[in-house]
């Protein structure tokens, strides 16, 4: 399961139409990153580049000339080298990138700098994103310089710089059929793997076995990578946010969240659930959790076309303040507690993000001051938690130490919106059951 050709293609038309008349646009690939002496970092693909190109080798340069009748779509590439590959993998070359990925034409990387000033030279627009690559930033003004050097003899440099990633980004936002195919498949890998974990959850065993066995269950179903590092966190690291050290024992008694997805096909998956190391739920660990598992539905039934980015998160807000007053973790009344936000104590994060090519998606959540309107192709996870610091003494002691988050993936459709991730259960029954089976 891939995205096509054709689909690229099409994506790179799709921008080009959106750019201005004489125009240019550059996105450059990832590089390799050394890790430590010679060995590097696990190589990933920009997304802007990957999503334009399908193509996987680092430092490349895409270039798109909408109306150049040499040919609109042009990529610079790592050169067949016989000897190179041996040692580090096959090279598609040049000629590869127009055979096997679609360009219309493409040139060695060591040629560009003298063919890419003859590209931008005449062209009034340049479409690019300044201030992510400063390596290229420098690359990108010695070519216009070296323009600017040339006016006397009749060059024409480039009149002005435009941030390509506005209109790449908006493009991005909006998943086609394919990308939505390939996310449906990356967030059933990601439910398998949350299924598995819960199955060979037991006492005495340690945070990384649980990671060890959802990141196995990744590579099994050709997901090599999880699309961010995996959180597990047992009994009070549950109450941190953002906790990866995973290194801790699974004592009886306690919960485990676990925050992890996979990335399929260069796209990512991203669940949350969080279940009983026992495999049984303490009477106040289901009183939180039955709390989160009613805000998150409530904000699922959100998403539909119409309704704006910030109401499912209202939705978790107003349910989770009720729930903390009822359990006695709030005093006053809802409105109040609301406005102060008095709820953050135990739920400081917002109820979902934009989900695609990375974990934590491109696209702007605000349209003109305001909050933009959910239309059917978007994605995004719903992932409402509490936490009850260890530490807070305001609290009976019975609620300390408690971490509960609950988070699927979310593809908003023509009538409402489907839940990617449905594969994993949240239900407190089913989770048992599912543990108990195990």
């Amino acid at each position: 399961m891939k995205i096509s050709k054709s689909e690229y293609t099409r994506r790179r038309k799709n921008l080009m139409a959106m750019m201005e008349a004489n125009s240019i646009a550059l996105i450059p690939a990832a590089g390799e990153c050394t890790r430590s002496r010679d060995t590097e970092y696990t190589f990933r693909q920009d997304s802007d580049f990957l999503y334009l190109t399908g193509f996987e080798e680092p430092d490349g340069v895409l270039v798109l000339i909408p109306g150049r009748r040499a040919g609109q779509v042009v990529l610079f590439c790592r050169d067949r080298d016989p000897e190179m590959e041996l040692w580090n993998g096959y090279r598609a070359g040049p000629e590869g990138a127009v055979s096997d990925f679609g360009m219309d034409d493409a040139f060695p990387m060591d040629d560009i700098d003298d063919i890419l000033p003859g590209l931008l030279e005449g062209k009034q627009h340049i479409y690019y994103s300044m201030g992510h690559n400063d390596a290229f930033d420098r690359r990108v003004m010695g070519w216009v310089n070296q323009i600017r050097r040339q006016i006397r003899t009749g060059a024409k440099p480039p009149g002005d710089f435009t941030d390509l990633a506005f209109l790449l980004h908006e493009q991005r936002l909006f998943k086609s059929a394919q990308e939505l195919r390939v996310m449906r498949r990356a967030g059933a890998i990601s439910a398998e793997a949350h299924c598995r974990a819960m199955r060979e959850c037991r006492e005495g065993r340690f945070e990384y076995h649980l990671e060890g066995a959802i990141l196995h269950e990744f590579a099994e179903n050709g997901a090599r990578a999880a699309a961010y590092n995996s959180i597990v966190g047992a009994g009070p690291n549950a109450c941190v946010l953002h906790y990866t050290e995973n290194r801790d024992k699974l004592r009886s008694g306690d919960l485990v969240l676990i925050d992890a997805g996979c990335e399929y096909q260069g796209y990512a998956a991203d669940i949350t659930r969080t279940f009983p190391v026992s495999g049984r739920f303490s009477e106040a660990q289901r009183a939180l959790y039955d709390l989160v598992l009613k805000a998150q539905l409530a904000a699922i039934a959100k998403v539909r076309p119409g309704n704006t980015w910030n109401q499912p998160h209202d939705a978790t807000v107003r349910v989770i303040t009720r729930g903390l007053i009822e359990l006695g973790l709030l005093r006053g009344k809802e409105k109040d507690l609301i406005k102060s936000g008095a709820y953050r104590d135990f739920y400081m994060h917002r109820a979902g993000h934009w989900l695609g090519m990375d974990v934590h998606d491109v696209g702007d959540y605000r349209v003109d001051g305001k909050w933009r309107q959910l239309e059917p192709g978007m994605v995004l996870t719903i992932e409402p938690g509490i936490y009850v610091a260890p530490g807070n003494t305001k609290v009976a002691k019975k609620w300390r130490g408690i971490g509960v988050r609950i988070e699927d993936d979310v593809a908003v459709t023509p009538e409402g919106c489907e839940v990617l991730t449905a594969g994993v259960p949240k239900a407190i029954e089913d989770i048992e059951q599912l543990m108990a089976a195990g």
